[in-house]
């Protein structure tokens, strides 16, 4: 009779999870960001939210619940219901530099998280504050050489992805350049523009609109290429750097057994989103590379990147606020 029960059970469960895949969701989906508005990861989560709320007919809400590096948010995601209700935005900080940066963290996502579907992926480029006489990183040198220790850059934070890609090209192009950390990016943008800091190393949807506006001038973007976007800005590789390129990358993650039809129906409507023409566009327009693939090649693609960035965390001794 155990037995059977126990075959039972497992039949229940295998029509069960199919089902609840194809009623899912019935109800508003929460995506935790974990950072504070007005960075790349808030603009990428949402269009992409109001894009999954227009295919699902049901409301996508964006809570950024910064603090601890992402550990906040992080811990909060791991201890919700694993029922594709609350969802978090995984970034190169959470999941490729905090596990080097942290001797104890608050979250192991390999244990507390099943990866969903990747987002997009983010070029960084180099920001300085148009006041300055720098064009491009040779002036940038230049000028942090006649100015020891009068260039400040700003970050997202402590461990962010542009305090990593930064103290990467500062050992690279031996720029002198002290970190000031903010609790976010449009903090830090904001002392940036009022010439507060002199500049930074960021993901470059937030930093085009002020590019444009002239507020704020890009002197070279990480990405192996120029960006369509910008045409006229030259790639680090290209000002003497060759192999350098830095970029942030954005996904979805859920806690751990959420059911794999859940799993599956999220990255099938994530992918389908990402292939409209529109949100093609939006990303393109920004400098952005719109993600696609299965959760397993987004979890390789974690894990790859987790042993690329730690190296460099260890070397820079990159430590938490």
């Amino acid at each position: 009779m155990k037995r059977l029960f126990a075959a039972l059970a497992l039949t229940a469960a295998t029509l069960v999870f199919p089902v609840l895949a194809q009623d899912y969701p019935s109800k508003p989906v929460t995506l935790v960001v974990p950072f504070a508005p007005g960075g790349s990861s808030d603009v990428i989560s949402r269009f992409v939210g109001q894009k999954l709320s227009e295919l699902w007919k049901q409301s996508v809400i964006v809570d950024n619940k910064a603090g601890g590096a992402g550990q906040i948010a992080m811990q909060a995601v791991a201890r919700s219901a694993p029922d594709g209700y609350t969802l978090i935005l995984g970034h190169i900080g959470t999941l490729a530099v905090n596990p080097a940066m942290f001797e104890k963290l608050a979250y192991d996502y390999k244990k507390e998280f099943s990866p969903v579907a990747m987002l997009a992926i983010v070029p960084s480029a180099i920001g300085v504050n148009p006041d300055l006489p720098i064009k491009d990183i040779k002036d940038l040198i230049a000028y942090s050489k006649a100015n020891p220790g009068k260039l400040n850059y700003g970050s997202a934070g402590n461990g962010s992805a542009g305090h990593l890609a930064m103290e990467y090209f500062k050992d690279t192009a031996k720029v002198d350049a002290q970190h000031v950390p903010y609790k976010g990016t449009g903090p830090m943008l904001t002392d940036l523009l009022s010439g507060q800091t002199q500049l930074t190393y960021n993901g470059i949807l937030p930093l085009v609109p002020h590019a444009k506006s002239g507020k704020l001038r890009i002197i070279a973007v990480g990405s192996p290429k120029r960006l369509p976007l910008m045409p006229d800005v030259p790639t680090v590789e290209e000002q003497g750097y060759p192999g350098f390129e830095t970029s942030q990358w954005y996904g979805i993650l859920a806690p751990k057994g959420t059911p794999d039809a859940i799993i599956k129906k999220l990255n099938a409507d994530i992918n389908k989103v990402l292939a409209e023409p529109d949100i093609q566009k939006r990303l393109q327009d920004d400098g952005a590379v719109a993600g696609s693939g299965s959760p397993e090649d987004f979890g390789k693609y974690i894990d790859a990147e987790e042993k690329r960035w730690g190296p460099v965390v260890k070397k820079a001794g990159i430590k938490p606020d």
